[in-house]
């Protein structure tokens, strides 16, 4: 494969400012890294406010200094690989994971690299100061023609997964990680708080085929709940929190004993009650974990959570090992992501599709770049 010394990639001059199509130099990969030529890059409907409000909303948590080339979630195929990578080569497809860490801590010597000090979304916004190094070494996003990344970061797709599709695995995996956590299997009743999201079809999805005995989910709007529920209607509950307590939804179907999990997929701006009342909607022994970041102070009775031997997890993201097995459940046609609707921008239109994200179908709506 020919590779050029330039690329095309969308660039942000300013906070909040529109983005900029530029040449900019070929990214060159480390020993231990690989090139990918971007054939696709998810985009979500909170991207407007991380480009324009971050710096402001969460100043502890950086963004890549700009001029900076964004971009979470890209997908597409190898185009070179570093001195050292054996496992992979030229022509893989791929999905990159866009967690990165610093791979020496104590932390991510034992497997836990989304607890390292130094963790940043390469092209997005890190997680502490910490996190400038990681931009430094990875400065390029997906909203590019190429992007470098470790090997270490790379999920092979199958070839009845398109890269569309794979630029979805992100969000998809946020919801799967959280499963994952509370060793959602059969026999188990799990409640998902806005399950007709961008976060909250992914834990439908793999929940689903995970083996989940029954699945309750929650939301506003109820045509897309029904939507949800034709995915498996013996096996999905459905409830508009606009008709009611969420608690005594799950009361009803659980014979008063409550779930087995809760996955809050709410964002910020969320009401903080149907938070609480999914921690009220636990069985003895159930477990929590809250993927969307409702924003403010929630006021929780500990007590209660000790007393009933619960748990309350935060999940931020999902590993690259977690992404590699979701790529291999659709490759044996465990899971269908067919569900997905597609709407693909070349990235000379970035800033037409940032703005215009706003208007979508739930979390059916899958847009991203075509670089």
């Amino acid at each position: 494969m020919t590779i050029s010394q330039t690329m095309t990639a969308a660039r942000m001059h300013t906070v909040g400012g529109e983005m900029k199509i530029e040449t900019l130099e070929m990214p060159k990969p480390g020993d231990m890294d690989v090139l990918v030529r971007v054939k696709a890059c998810g985009i979500v409907p909170n991207l407007h406010n991380i480009l324009a409000n971050w710096p402001t909303w969460f100043p502890h948590m950086p963004q890549p200094p700009l001029p900076a080339v964004f971009g979470l979630d890209p997908a597409g195929e190898i185009a070179a690989v570093g001195r050292q990578v054996h496992g992979l080569k030229v022509g893989d497809r791929v999905y990159v994971n866009p967690g990165r860490s610093c791979g020496t801590c104590r932390h991510c010597r034992r497997g836990d690299s989304i607890s390292c000090k130094h963790y940043a979304f390469q092209g997005y916004f890190g997680f502490s100061e910490h996190a400038f190094q990681t931009f430094e070494d990875y400065p390029i996003g997906g909203l590019s023609e190429y992007t470098a990344a470790p090997a270490s970061a790379i999920v092979k797709i199958p070839d009845n997964m398109t890269f569309d599709q794979a630029a979805r695995l992100g969000y998809l995996g946020t919801a799967y990680s959280a499963l994952k956590k509370v060793n959602a299997g059969p026999g188990d009743t799990i409640l998902v708080n806005g399950i007709s999201g961008t976060l909250g079809i992914g834990a439908a999805i793999f929940g689903l085929a995970m083996g989940v005995k029954k699945i309750l989910g929650t939301g506003r709007d109820k045509a897309l709940l029904e939507e949800i529920k034709a995915f498996a209607p013996h096996r999905i509950e459905i409830f508009s929190i606009n008709d009611g307590n969420v608690t005594d939804f799950v009361m009803k179907h659980t014979e008063g004993e409550g779930v087995d999990a809760f996955l809050d997929c709410n964002g910020p701006g969320a009401l903080h009650d149907t938070f609480r009342q999914g921690l009220l909607s636990l069985r003895r022994g159930g477990i929590a974990v809250d993927i969307g970041a409702i924003a403010g102070l929630v006021e929780i009775d500990v007590h209660r959570l000790m007393d009933r031997n619960q748990r309350l997890y935060g999940s931020a993201w999902l590993t690259t090992a977690e992404g590699q097995e979701m790529a291999d459940m659709v490759a044996a046609g465990i899971v269908d992501l067919s569900i997905l609707e597609t709407q693909s921008f070349p990235l000379s239109d970035v800033n037409i599709a940032i703005s215009g994200i706003a208007r979508r179908h739930g979390g059916f709506s899958n847009f991203v770049i075509c670089p």
